[in-house]
């Protein structure tokens, strides 16, 4: 159902810097790079852009969206915990460090602030 999802940035050029280091954990790399966006697609896979990083189009200030959040799901807890450790050595700010939400559930997840504020997640189902 989904195509691809896109974040904004006012410096892509240090958004590239962070997510070519924070996607290292997730198995994925950028496959495209122009004057305006960055994409990212699985190490190995079809090729497809997933993700992008972009400044606006219409040349006005990136900003966040208030609810929005992107999610990658992963292989286990450890990954979740490296992604969130990783994010914020490269200048994330936390939303909130690893664990099941609701307790109980079995899904672990970690939140971050990417450089411009976007809320990016990582999670697993596996223990």
């Amino acid at each position: 159902m989904i195509g691809y999802i896109m974040v904004g940035t006012n410096d892509l050029d240090r958004a590239i810097k962070f997510y070519d280091e924070l996607f290292k954990i997730l198995d994925l790399e950028r496959i495209e790079t122009d004057d305006v966006c960055a994409g990212y697609s699985q190490k190995g896979g079809d090729g497809k852009v997933e993700f992008y990083v972009t400044k606006p189009v219409n040349k006005k200030e990136a900003t966040i969206g208030n609810g929005s959040q992107v999610s990658f799901i992963t292989n286990s807890r450890d990954i979740v915990d490296k992604f969130h450790e990783l994010g914020q050595q490269l200048g994330a700010t936390s939303e909130g460090s690893g664990g099941e939400r609701p307790v109980g559930s079995g899904v672990y997840y970690s939140y971050i602030r990417d450089l411009d504020g976007n809320k990016i997640c990582a999670f697993t189902n596996n223990k």
